[in-house]
């Protein structure tokens, strides 16, 4: 890659770096974050200027042990232990000053991520996009707000005080090694040259060769970080995915196909983690040897002077330490390689996911009005994720007092229909007009984990209602049985069977009273009589409101409940879209 690449690539990193940054340090929350940000950075200064006196320390201490001098010793001890007491209590207020700015930071990330996800149905688009052309959306947003905000805070507050720390320690110690180090002279073709500062300039070859040397080496853990992450996001979803489909895959017998599965996603992650070692064990062969060197590395090049004479055994320690925290200064690459690869690959993983927030917030999508007398749409066009066109150019129309069925074969865009008509679809072009006062029922409903008057309150609370309102609610869904359980705690989706959800679903209708009702499979789960009874109540329930219900089902017996029908079918080889639909 060319320089001018590897520059464009730096910036665009940087760019991406502040974008992810910025917004926390200009919200709501900015003068608490900078002011932690600032405390944190005047305890990093403090520690640093510790270090230089704690340097000083070192000269004053040693030669007195080389001079035989009690006094000096003792007073230098007491010294010490001043020293070392305030860098101790400098060093504890930094680390919980700087834990608070990072838990501040990811409470306020993850409030600002949970909204943009949640926000306009983003999270459900993002799961169809899956299934477009465009391009796959990131992979796990649970992951990326759950792990990747954590990681990216705590890593950006040590990366940037590290940062922080070895630009002011390297600019403290520079000029006390430059002075203790003297000039290096040597012969060459009959002149004699002179290099000022000698140590100054061999940490500095030193630092550069392992820098370079550490980026070549320790490349790879970027992707490999990256795709660690996925991987094991990944086994932990299709863990979850088992234990609510529980039922299920053991009335399917599915226990050794889930296993393979499983086994398959931790395979991947154990393949990439073992990838990840190898490159870590190259990285750290090469660091833990730079490391070493570094120790004897000044002693070596001192050593003449304190032989010699020219210098005393503090001045040779004093060399050593200055020499020790300019090398940690220059080394602070070398030394957060692997940190700074998976800074950067957490980094990537949440940009991707904010550009793809960003871009659920640009899409196009059809103009919903959610305050209509009537439910209706106007040149409506549906269309898979993919791009099919499934219907198009619909002007429907549902008035006060209608009750319609649509019907027709699997796949022929029922479900998207009711969807558009819902306001969340977002493959479609056109206008779609909806009550205020309308309700829809899915097919297969969610319940909350919790207790029971939650779930059939939902999403509104529970203390919205009476106890004696939500027992009727379960009664008129012919449910008494759960009358008496309404604090009982459980997992109600797998707790409940397929016709006990769709009645509690239909328990949350009765109980909110809406006056328009949109239906989709409602009521495939029960028997015929359970059905009968309760499409009586749904349908006296809408017309004492003054509204409609759109149902969508395939048993005949349902038609008896209805006065329109609209009917999709196949188009005609050539038309635009692949079904048509005809209202009678």
């Amino acid at each position: 890659m060319k320089f001018r690449d590897k520059l464009a690539a730096a910036q665009a990193t940087t760019r991406r770096v502040w974008a992810l940054t910025a917004p926390y340090f200009a919200s709501e929350e900015k003068w608490k974050a900078r002011a932690l940000l600032a405390a944190i950075v005047v305890l990093n200064l403090g520690a640093v200027y510790m270090l230089v006196q704690i340097n000083e320390w070192n000269r004053v201490f040693y030669d007195s042990l080389q001079n035989k001098d009690q006094a000096v010793f003792w007073q230098q001890l007491l010294r010490f232990t001043y020293l070392a007491f305030a860098y101790i209590i400098i060093a504890v207020y930094r680390f919980y000053l700087t834990q608070l700015l990072e838990l501040r930071w990811r409470a306020w990330m993850t409030t600002h991520y949970l909204q943009r996800w949640l926000a306009g149905q983003a999270f459900y688009r993002m799961e169809l996009a899956r299934f477009s052309d465009s391009g796959a959306p990131p992979d796990n947003p649970d992951q990326r707000i759950q792990e990747d905000l954590n990681l990216f805070t705590s890593y950006s507050v040590s990366l940037s005080m590290g940062l922080l720390n070895a630009v002011v320690t390297l600019v403290s110690f520079v000029g006390i090694l430059w002075s203790l180090s003297g000039a290096f002279s040597f012969s060459l073709g009959g002149h004699t040259y002179e290099i000022a500062g000698f140590m100054v300039w061999a940490a500095v070859a030193y630092c550069v060769v392992g820098t370079v040397l550490t980026h070549y080496i320790g490349r790879p853990q970027i992707w490999l970080n990256f795709q660690q992450q996925r991987y094991e996001a990944d086994f932990r979803h299709h863990m979850v995915r088992v234990r609510e489909y529980s039922e299920a895959i053991a009335l399917d017998k599915g226990e050794a196909v889930e296993r393979g599965h499983l086994d398959r996603r931790f395979l991947s992650v154990l393949a990439n983690y073992l990838r990840l070692i190898k490159a870590q064990k190259n990285l750290i062969w090469f660091t833990n040897f730079f490391g070493q060197a570094a120790v004897v590395f000044p002693f070596i090049v001192a050593a003449p002077r304190f032989f010699s004479g020219a210098i005393q055994l503090g001045e040779l320690m004093q060399i050593s330490s200055a020499f020790g925290q300019v090398q940690d200064s220059l080394s602070w690459f070398v030394e957060n390689y692997s940190t700074l690869a998976a800074w950067r690959a957490t980094t990537d993983r949440l940009t991707s996911f904010e550009a793809s927030v960003a871009a659920q917030d640009r899409a196009e999508r059809p103009q919903v009005a959610h305050d209509a007398h009537d439910l209706a749409s106007q040149d409506l066009s549906l269309a898979l994720p993919n791009g099919t066109l499934l219907l198009s150019g619909l002007s429907l129309k549902v008035a006060p007092g209608d009750t319609v069925l649509v019907k027709g074969p699997s796949g022929s865009g029922k479900s998207t229909l009711f969807r558009a008509f819902a306001g969340i679809w977002p493959f479609a072009r056109g206008k779609v007009e909806i009550p205020a006062d309308a309700m829809c029922i899915p097919q297969n409903p969610y319940f909350p984990d919790g207790n029971l008057r939650d779930a059939l309150a939902y999403p509104e609370p529970a203390s919205r209602y009476s106890d004696q309102a939500l027992k009727q609610a379960l009664d008129d869904a012919l449910l008494p049985q759960l009358a008496s359980r309404l604090d009982d705690e459980d997992a109600w989706t797998q707790k409940l069977s397929g016709g006990e959800r769709q009645r509690l679903a239909l328990a949350r209708v009765f109980l909110k009273q809406p006056a328009w009702v949109l239906a989709d499979e409602a009521t495939s789960a029960l028997d015929d009589e359970a059905e009968h009874t309760l499409y009586q109540r749904l349908i006296a329930m809408v017309k004492g409101k003054g509204g409609a219900m759109v149902s969508i089902a395939h048993r005949p017996a349902l038609e008896a409940f209805h006065q329109r029908r609209w009917q999709l079918s196949k188009s005609p080889e050539g038309a635009p879209a692949a079904y048509q639909l005809k209202d009678t």
